[in-house]
């Protein structure tokens, strides 16, 4: 590389993109983790018989699941982090290698209840990112025609978060429809699409999960902290 090219370039912090480094030697052989998060506290709430019948396909896809309720959540900073509610979100999300998002819309847009949830999971808790690097699958659920507004903004979050959002979505019109007297969801072309999405989520974890240190590696921050580095290393003695 000629340096005078990029005289503002920090030469110590900067790397070629190695596509060796993309291919794990140490593939992980446990089920991939799936945590699903929904939005709405109805007592037979769409969006959670989604997400219910999202995790048996999971699970038939070779997946790990974990639902997280959330009933007694309170509002971001309305209560402590160590509220048990809050410690179990973060657990979860910690624990996690890719969620699936399933929000009913309501007035345009996703539910409070499902960005309070996304709310309470920080960008850092402590060394550990509950979010970053890991996959995303993101689906609503309509009472009228179908829409796309919630699944729009869930994606804006989950970009925020770090997350390697999927291409593929869900949005299900109509939910009311789409729903059996055993709250299974029927045969359709909505069943189809959450299957697609659900293998699609599926195929991207097992892709990512091993090199997602690496996919988010990022040449400012290996700067920021070699900047950090050398000041500490230079400070006068106390």
């Amino acid at each position: 590389m000629n340096n005078a090219d990029l005289p503002q370039l920090d030469v110590d912090s900067f790397e070629v993109p190695d596509a060796a480094r993309l291919r794990s030697t140490q593939a992980s052989t446990h089920a991939p983790r799936i945590l699903l998060l929904y939005g709405s506290l109805r007592l037979r709430s769409f969006s959670r018989l989604v997400v219910e019948e999202s995790a048996r396909l999971l699970q038939a896809m070779g997946a790990e699941t974990r639902v997280f309720h959330p009933s007694g959540l309170p509002l971001p900073d309305d209560a402590p982090e160590t509220h048990h509610k809050v410690v179990e979100l973060r657990q979860l999300a910690t624990w996690a290698e890719g969620m699936v998002w399933c929000s009913p819309e309501r007035h345009g847009a996703m539910t409070g209840i499902m960005k309070a949830q996304i709310d309470w999971i920080p960008l850092s808790l402590g060394a550990v990112r509950p979010t970053q690097g890991k996959t995303l699958a993101v689906m609503q659920v309509s009472g009228g025609s179908q829409s796309f507004n919630a699944v729009n903004q869930m994606r804006v979050l989950g970009r925020w978060m770090r997350m390697i959002t999927i291409p593929n979505q869900s949005s299900i019109a109509k939910a009311f429809q789409e729903f059996d007297e055993h709250d299974r969801l029927k045969p359709s072309a909505y069943h189809d699409r959450v299957v697609d999405v659900l293998e699609e989520l599926v195929k991207f974890t097992l892709l990512t999960r091993d090199v997602a240190p690496y996919l988010v590696d990022r040449y400012s921050e290996r700067k920021e902290s070699a900047e950090a580095l050398m000041r500490r290393v230079n400070q006068s003695a106390i």
